[in-house]
């Protein structure tokens, strides 16, 4: 597989005092770099991994870590088979990037990407914007990016066959949803089809459950932010909430994500719908929206249960025994 993780997002704004404010007060990203049209965040030991600029030419940029020049030429040459056009990234935008290297193109529905290598490496510790335990991220990278897409059918090839994503697992209901995988993180990268395009939303990963419980207190303060209410995933088992950004597409905020062997793992439609509990849509249309908390009522009603996927460090074994975790065990 080529594509090791998503190690960085571009997006252009410009209502940067605004995201200023909510990358630092209500993410906990640190705030590295601030000027008239330019701001860059660090959530980890990487010299930056969101950029978000007024000068951007395109809404969004999300960047795929490969491991060498010679894993992005080989992609370049499958990009190039596929008739899509690839550019080198000039050295001067590798420099604002924070990496050695990278090439640079476009899904078939427009959506610019980027294949990078030699991402740099702070010399200062992350220090975040507020207090908080930090994000799970390393190899798995910055989380996940998820899409609004007029027809998944039209883009499954382009990042299957050409970028080499995985399918992790899919949904038919309330909405078509695809997830796909490019290391143990259950996906990096969805598609939801909406009949639109832009993206739908973003998601970065803590270390502790309570900051996603204090992030979730913080957004209540601002009228209109949630977007999602807190929940639980049925696939890849996180625990989050979503909030509106200052540009008004959502950041999925959670905890406890599944890790997958990519090697071994087989999809499966999921036909509980997305969510075991939790997670009211108010961005859906009203029928949907029924739809899905109906499928969350017989979800409960079928007695679905799944484990808490924890971090070596962030849990405590209590008192007492857990007769359905018994049963688990056993089967």
């Amino acid at each position: 597989m080529t594509l090791q993780s998503f190690g960085y997002v571009g997006i252009r704004s410009s209502r940067l005092s605004d995201w200023a404010d909510y990358g630092e007060k209500f993410l906990g990203l640190q705030l590295v770099e601030k000027t008239g049209s330019l701001l860059r965040f660090r959530m980890d030991d990487r010299k930056q991994r969101i950029v978000v600029s007024t000068e951007q030419e395109d809404g969004f940029v999300f960047g795929w870590e490969v491991e060498s020049a010679s894993a992005a030429d080989g992609l370049a040459g499958r990009l190039e088979v596929a008739k899509v056009k690839v550019a080198q990234i000039p050295r001067a935008e590798c420099g604002l990037r924070g990496i050695t290297g990278g090439i640079r193109f476009a899904d078939p529905a427009g959506n610019k990407l980027e294949a990078f290598w030699g991402a740099e490496v702070a010399d200062e510790p992350f220090t975040p914007g507020r207090s908080i335990s930090g994000f799970r991220t390393g190899t798995l990278g910055v989380g996940h990016a998820v899409l609004h897409v007029e027809r998944v059918d039209d883009l499954m090839w382009f990042y299957v066959d050409v970028l080499g994503f995985k399918l992790s697992d899919f949904t038919t209901k309330p909405f078509k949803a695809y997830f796909f995988h490019v290391n143990p993180r259950h996906h990096s990268f969805a598609m939801i089809e909406t009949g639109k395009r832009g993206v739908h939303h973003l998601m970065m990963e803590l270390c502790s459950l309570d900051d996603v419980g204090q992030g979730y207190d913080i957004a209540l303060q601002t009228p209109g932010r949630i977007g999602t209410t807190l929940g639980r995933h049925i696939n890849d088992l996180m625990t989050s909430f979503y909030a509106r950004t200052p540009d008004d597409f959502l950041m999925e905020y959670g905890w406890g994500g599944k890790s997958i062997d990519p090697d071994t793992w087989k999809p499966e439609e999921v036909t509980y719908g997305p969510s075991l509990w939790g997670h009211d849509r108010n961005w859906l249309a009203p029928e949907l929206m029924a739809e899905a908390r109906a499928m969350r009522m017989k979800a409960a009603a079928d007695g679905q249960r799944e484990p808490v996927q924890v971090m070596p460090g962030n849990y405590q074994i209590g008192v007492g025994s857990c007769p359905w975790w018994n049963e688990m065990k056993k089967a």
